[in-house]
């Protein structure tokens, strides 16, 4: 069976910034034509849960209370590039807008919910090293 990487809160798990989840039904349904690989950058980085929010500027990752997060972020991205290889995953299905998973779409780092082109830091990895990602509104 193919494997797929799929972003934990999409799934249920309450590990997003807010301490929630994100659960998407259609992301779970992928369970019966694909073996689930999960991943949480944010966690996996090493941040807590909750968490103050955090939104890309340029090459940097950065709280809401100013905190540089990027080297959390990138250990993140980092462990979600190890976990595709290892398993041979192909497609990524990741958070839409998040400063981790977010693809082809993020906010502008001024928390003020405005959008920009952009990917976040897993997903612009996971692109670079050949692996198609797309978020859950995609589906």
């Amino acid at each position: 069976m193919e494997k797929i990487l799929i972003s934990r809160c999409l799934l249920g798990e309450n590990c997003t910034y807010r301490g929630d989840s994100n659960f998407c039904e259609k992301v779970v349904a992928l369970g019966e034509q694909y073996k689930i690989i999960t991943v949480c950058p944010e966690a996996d980085g090493g941040l807590p849960i909750p968490r103050d929010p955090a939104e890309r500027k340029h090459d940097k990752v950065i709280s809401k209370t100013g905190k540089d997060v990027t080297a959390e972020y990138t250990k993140g991205a980092e462990i979600a590039l190890e976990k595709a290889l290892t398993n041979n995953v192909k497609l990524a299905v990741m958070k839409a807008r998040s400063p981790s998973c977010g693809s082809g779409i993020i906010y502008d780092g001024t928390f003020t919910g405005t959008r920009i082109s952009g990917d976040g830091v897993t997903a612009e990895l996971l692109k670079k090293h050949g692996i198609r990602v797309i978020t859950e509104e995609e589906i």
